[in-house]
């Protein structure tokens, strides 16, 4: 009660921050104490829709979505705390990065949104890695412009600005047109000492595309670029009224810079220093490995993004994770129904995940693909779906399972390879989050196996992006001056507890064996995909 008395007296004075993530397929907002304690959540379900070929959202969906999640978290604030909140003091907004989302002078959006999901761009992200030397992946934010100029699209002559979902959010509430450097490394190349797109580059591209007599030049219509720990902007009458259109919530919180969600996972897991690293599972998978110097050569599998304070990282980026898993979870709760079982979301995917740890640990001889899209580090430009096995194989739940956690993670484990067999990039420590993490200890030992590290998830593992969104709001409202890794470490995590695993040698083993049979059946994936897609 003490404690609920407390937690009420911060919000009534507006001592909180709020971070709102635009995630896959959930947006979520966190309310937290100064201390970085989530004090109350909100979230909103979504789904991208395929039109026309390309995956998007619509505006009505971005604006509802938003609506609805803050109406959960002010709910939750209230039922909780027994307060109306009317009064934030610091608020952040992240999203799921890259992407395309163009504008006119009278913030028209001149063409749908276009995710990080499609694989629709191989020409253009082909041709910009070749000028820039410099690897340009397909859902970059110049890889979609440049792709429409290569397709003669019309609106290209119109725009004034493009930008992110998080840039767009931040956009609305604020009115300013600026991004957190992170969230800005999926939209051009960084210099990381500038802090700033590299203007070399910028360069080199307005000199490419000068022939075709646009009326803007790249760094015109790039929003601003922001380290963490500045100010934004601040929240508006018409922001706080898009936010809460019941007109409780104040105007003038301190925004901090939107980030993307590869940043906000940094942040949540304290992975924001060289030799550090972390995976995040959830609709997509990634891995962020901050360097200590640069890596030898281009790698076309490796994107190389920064920290939200501007440090190079190497990110491998896979576009599927638990798609598929979440789709044969929603097949075996059918059957359960069917069979007059009422299972929990949480006690279903608990006996799903517990029971792949009985499994083979090779995968028996079963193989599955959890493509829902391209993925560039197989090669592959589109996906589908497939399980096979040989026809001897047992098909026990044990393994079903494992291989389909194993499917999960197999193309970051091949990403993972070039930067510790072909860089010898030294990491020391690597820090799991996301819904594949959520049953204790299975997702956790399997990542372990699979990219031959330890690894260790921390108590806010299930919080995630939305937390760390909020603690980069928070970092930004204390004008203490330090760096975010100290402010981190000093403020947030000194003493929070965390598990961690080391890989089990018969799982390196295990997932090194079903790793060879997912390559050799990759042809077979794209023969599918050839079939059933066209």
């Amino acid at each position: 009660m003490a404690q609920n008395m407390k937690a009420a007296e911060w919000i009534s004075a507006g001592k909180t921050s709020m971070g709102l993530e635009f995630g896959s397929t959930r947006i979520k907002a966190v309310l937290i104490a100064p201390d970085g304690q989530v004090l109350a959540s909100g979230g909103h379900d979504w789904h991208d829709d395929l039109v026309d070929g390309v995956w998007t959202y619509s505006m009505d969906a971005i604006l509802d979505g938003l609506r609805d999640c803050y109406h959960e978290l002010k709910k939750s604030v209230s039922s909780a705390y027994g307060v109306t909140l009317n009064k934030i003091g610091a608020i952040g907004i992240s999203a799921m990065m890259h992407g395309y989302l163009a504008f006119d002078r009278d913030m028209n959006l001149l063409t749908p949104f276009r995710t990080w999901r499609n694989t629709i761009t191989g020409p253009a992200a082909q041709e910009l890695t070749e000028l820039f030397q410099f690897n340009i992946p397909q859902r970059w934010s110049i890889a979609h412009l440049h792709q429409a100029i290569l397709n003669g699209e019309s609106h290209v002559a119109k725009i004034d600005h493009i930008t992110t979902l998080a840039g767009l959010a931040t956009w609305l509430l604020t009115g300013e047109k600026v991004l957190g450097i992170g969230d800005a490394a999926g939209m051009f190349p960084i210099d990381s000492e500038k802090l700033d797109y590299d203007a070399g580059m910028i360069a080199a591209y307005n000199a490419h595309i000068a022939g075709k007599g646009y009326p803007w030049t790249l760094e015109k219509i790039l929003p601003k670029v922001l380290p963490a720990g500045v100010k934004a902007g601040v929240l508006t009458k018409d922001g706080a009224l898009l936010l809460d259109p019941d007109g409780d919530l104040e105007a003038g919180s301190l925004v901090c810079p939107p980030e993307g969600d590869a940043g906000t996972g940094m942040v949540a897991t304290n992975s924001v220093s060289a030799r550090t690293g972390n995976v995040s599972a959830g609709t997509s998978v990634f891995a962020m490995v901050v360097l200590e110097k640069a890596l030898s050569r281009l790698h076309t599998e490796i994107d190389m993004v920064t920290t939200p304070a501007g440090l190079p990282v190497a990110m491998v980026h896979c576009n599927t994770c638990t798609s598929d898993l979440n789709a044969w979870a929603s097949l075996f709760r059918d059957f359960a129904e069917h069979a007059g079982l009422k299972l929990s979301t949480n006690d279903l995917y608990t006996m799903l995940f517990e029971s792949a740890m009985q499994g083979e640990k090779d995968g028996g001889n079963l193989v599955a693909f959890n493509y829902y899209s391209g993925e560039p580090i197989t090669g592959t430009e589109a996906g589908v779906p497939l399980f096979t096995r040989r026809p001897d194989a047992p098909m026990t739940l044990g393994s079903f399972m494992r291989v389909h956690i194993y499917s999960a993670l197999a193309t970051l484990a091949i990403g993972m390879k070039i930067l510790t067999e072909e860089e010898h990039v030294s990491i020391d420590t690597i820090l799991g989050h996301g819904g594949l993490f959520k049953t204790k200890g299975v997702g956790q030992s399997i990542l372990a196996a699979a990219i031959h590290s330890p690894v260790t998830v921390m108590e806010t593992a299930s919080e995630g992006g939305p937390w760390g969104m909020a603690l980069l709001a928070q970092y930004a409202a204390e004008p203490e001056g330090k760096a975010l890794d100290a402010w981190l470490n000093e403020k947030i995590f000194a003493g929070m507890s965390s598990s961690t695993l080391k890989p089990d040698p018969d799982d390196e083993t295990g997932f090194e064996t079903y790793l060879k049979h997912y390559c050799a059946c990759l042809e077979a994936e794209k023969k599918a995909t050839d079939a059933l897609m066209k």
